[in-house]
C-alpha cells in the first residue's frame, strides 16, 4: 500500500511538469521521507500525505488554507525582499492574521491578508486593503518600520503589530502582558521559526546538506560534518 501511495504521489508531483522533470527525495534523521519536484534550498512548507505518516510532500495533497497560501507566495517573496524581511516572518503573519483569506474582516475592522486597520492602511498608502498585492505591500512596509523602531527585535515588532507601538512603549519596550498579544507573538514566532544568517555558514571544502522537518516545514541544514543519520547531499561552495 505504501508503494502505491508513493507512486501516486510521485505522479501527482510530476504530472504538471515536463517529461524530464525530477523528483528529489531526502530522509531526515527520524526516517521521514520528504519528496519534492524541486531542490530545497530555503525553508519550505511540507504537507502530510494521508495514509502515509512517514511521508511529507512540498505540495498539498488536499485543498484548503494550504492551497491558498501557495497562491500568494510570489507576492510574499517580492515584498519581503523589497523591505529586507524574512519571507517566513511575512508568511507566518499572514497565516495567523487571516488564514490566507484576502477578504478577511475582523470585528475591529482590520482588513485583508495582513489585517490592516483603516487608519494604518491610509498611513501606508494602501488604496485597497482587500487587494492581496496592495495589502502585502502595506503590511510588509509596516513590519519593516516596526523592526527599525525596535532595533530588529522581531518579538517587539510582532507585539507592536498586534497591540500597537504605544502598548509596547508603555511597558518599557517589552511585550505587553496582554494574553492575546503574548499568544500572538508566540504563535507567529513558532510558525516563522528562528532568524537565520546565511552569511554565518563558513565555506569549507565539503558542505553536507540535510533536510530537517521543523514545525511543518522542510528546512535545509548545512554542516561541515558528515551527518550520523538520514540522507545528505554534498554541496560545494
Amino acid at each position: 500500500m505504501k508503494n502505491v501511495i508513493l507512486t501516486a504521489l510521485a505522479f501527482a508531483l510530476l504530472s504538471p511538469a515536463a517529461a524530464d522533470a525530477q523528483i528529489y527525495a531526502w530522509r531526515d534523521a527520524k526516517g521521514t521521507l520528504v519528496l519534492s519536484d524541486r531542490q530545497l534550498d530555503t525553508p519550505t512548507a511540507v504537507y502530510d500525505v494521508p495514509g502515509a505518516p512517514e511521508y511529507r510532500a512540498t505540495r498539498p495533497v488536499e485543498g484548503g488554507e494550504q492551497d491558498r497560501a501557495g497562491g500568494y507566495e510570489p507576492l510574499i517573496q517580492e515584498h519581503a525582499r523589497r523591505h529586507s524581511l524574512r519571507p517566513e516572518l511575512v508568511r507566518a503573519v499572514i497565516q495567523v492574521e487571516s488564514g490566507f483569506n484576502p477578504r478577511a474582516l475582523s470585528p475591529k475592522g482590520a482588513m485583508g491578508l495582513m489585517q490592516l486597520m483603516p487608519a494604518t492602511a491610509r498611513d501606508l498608502g494602501v488604496m485597497n486593503a482587500f487587494d492581496p498585492d496592495d495589502n502585502i505591500r502595506g503590511g510588509t512596509r509596516y513590519l519593516r518600520l516596526l523592526l527599525d523602531k525596535y532595533d530588529g527585535d522581531e518579538r517587539l515588532a510582532l507585539a507592536a503589530y498586534n497591540a500597537g507601538p504605544g502598548a509596547v512603549d508603555k511597558y518599557g519596550r517589552q511585550v505587553p502582558p496582554y494574553r492575546e498579544t503574548v499568544k500572538y507573538v508566540q504563535k507567529v514566532g513558532s510558525k516563522a521559526g528562528p532568524g537565520a544568517d546565511a552569511g554565518s555558514i563558513v565555506p569549507r571544502l565539503m558542505i553536507f546538506k540535510t533536510i530537517e522537518l521543523v514545525d511543518g516545514r522542510a528546512v535545509p541544514r548545512y554542516s561541515g560534518s558528515r551527518p550520523a543519520a538520514g540522507t545528505y547531499e554534498i554541496v560545494r561552495r
